[in-house]
């Protein structure tokens, strides 16, 4: 299970919304779902809080631990926790396996009365002491992770602003240069930059190319003929897509020079509408031997009502929404479609989103089978897109749903890919 996958079964058994989490920790709504979704991490200081509020240990969100701290900040110090009787128990267990046949049942109720007279003594001095030692511990090693992460971010709080600065002193072609989204089209599917770029050494009839590698067989280039004294310029319209190299090529007297002025990641993602989906107690459903799963009165969320506010970049701002439609999909194949429903009264708290119901439904899953609900959107540009949920795999160990190993889910999710 990943830390995102960890944070939003915590979470959800804290009956929170990404929102109410958000509040909480001080961060963003969307934080909170690039958390779960695992397309970023948690900072150390938000890592610590998370697991006070959630009463785990630090170790358990990341992964290294795979035990829950028992007890919380709320146990008395005094008494044994489940995990340490747990210890008392194995090493009782693990004498009287070392005893000889015969002296087992003589000693085993000698020891099993010592066995809770050393709990009772550990609890009240050993156990006590080594415990405000570990919290002395603890919270030194807090208080360091705190500082280094103080001093790191001091460090590098001003870098985005200092890469250009760092890459034009480091470029041996340019003396300065600029790339600027001016302004995209989803729908024709195109965004255009204004450039720029000032040779470091400047000759007589030297012409800038301008060009785009869109990571597509489409790519663009447009030609500076005339600077303004020794600076070029142009505006060149590419192909939208989630990887864009900007570049300059200086041509002198037979002479060919190429620099990369920037690169955009992601434009072509962030164009579509942001919304979050999440079911609502899918996971530790039932599944019987043969793998028939019944779901009844089974909800999902989603948080729409945000779809327009997250824009990674000004010129280019997410298209709304024109229909929205939700739905459990097995393999990437819909096997129902869920309709908007009133917030049912199991839910506790105000949910900013919409609940959506799915009906009755029964479904035969094989261990290689992967459950997963899903928005499937349109939007103001024509386009349709995915936005997959949580996945889930049946546990035949366990006998129910649980989230399925997130290396292990390597889906594209091209809509067509999916079948609805």
């Amino acid at each position: 299970m990943t830390i995102g996958e960890r944070i939003a079964q915590l979470r959800k058994e804290h009956a929170l919304s990404q929102e109410e989490l958000g509040e909480q920790l001080n961060v963003s709504r969307q934080a909170i779902y690039k958390w779960e979704s695992n397309a970023s991490l948690p900072e150390v200081e938000k890592l610590i809080v998370l697991s006070r509020l959630f009463g785990v240990s630090v170790g358990y969100l990341l992964g290294v631990e795979e035990q829950r701290a028992q007890g919380g900040p709320e146990a008395e110090p005094s008494e044994l926790s489940e995990q340490q009787m747990k210890m008392v128990e194995e090493i009782a267990s693990r004498y009287i396996a070392a005893l000889p046949k015969t002296a087992k049942k003589k000693k085993w109720p000698y020891f099993a009365a010592a066995a809770a007279a050393i709990a009772a003594l550990l609890a009240l001095s050993t156990l006590n002491g080594k415990l405000n030692r570990l919290d002395n511990q603890y919270n030194n090693l807090q208080n360091s992770i705190s500082s280094i992460q103080n001093t790191v971010s001091s460090q590098i709080g001003g870098i985005s602003e200092r890469v250009e600065e760092v890459l034009k002193g480091q470029n041996n072609l340019t003396a300065d240069y600029s790339a600027e989204l001016l302004h995209a089209d989803p729908a024709a599917g195109t965004v255009t930059f204004a450039l720029r770029a000032v040779p470091k050494t400047y000759v007589g009839g030297m012409q800038a190319v301008f060009s785009a590698d869109t990571g597509t067989d489409t790519s663009a280039e447009t030609t500076d003929t005339t600077p303004s004294g020794q600076e070029f310029s142009a505006e060149l319209t590419c192909p939208l897509t989630d990887d864009i190299r900007l570049n300059v090529t200086f041509l002198s007297g037979g002479k060919k020079e190429t620099q990369l002025l920037m690169q955009y990641d992601s434009l072509y993602s962030s164009s579509f509408p942001y919304v979050s989906v999440e079911d609502y107690h899918l996971m530790y459903h039932k599944v019987g031997s043969d793998g028939l799963l019944t779901l009844q009165n089974q909800f999902f969320t989603v948080d729409d009502n945000n779809a327009t506010a997250y824009s990674m970049n000004e010129a280019l701002p997410p298209a709304d929404i024109v229909s929205l439609r939700v739905g459990l999909f097995l393999n990437q194949r819909l096997l129902a479609w869920a309709e908007p429903s009133a917030q049912p009264d199991s839910f506790h708290g105000d949910y900013p989103g919409t609940f959506y119901r799915l009906p009755m439904l029964e479904v035969t899953l094989h261990p290689d089978d992967l459950l997963c609900p899903a928005a499937v959107i349109e939007d103001s540009c024509g386009r349709t897109s995915i936005v997959p949920g949580s996945w889930f795999w049946w546990d035949k160990s366990d006998g129910e749903l649980t989230w399925a190993d997130y290396e292990a889910v390597n889906v594209d999710n091209s809509v067509e890919n999916w079948q609805f």
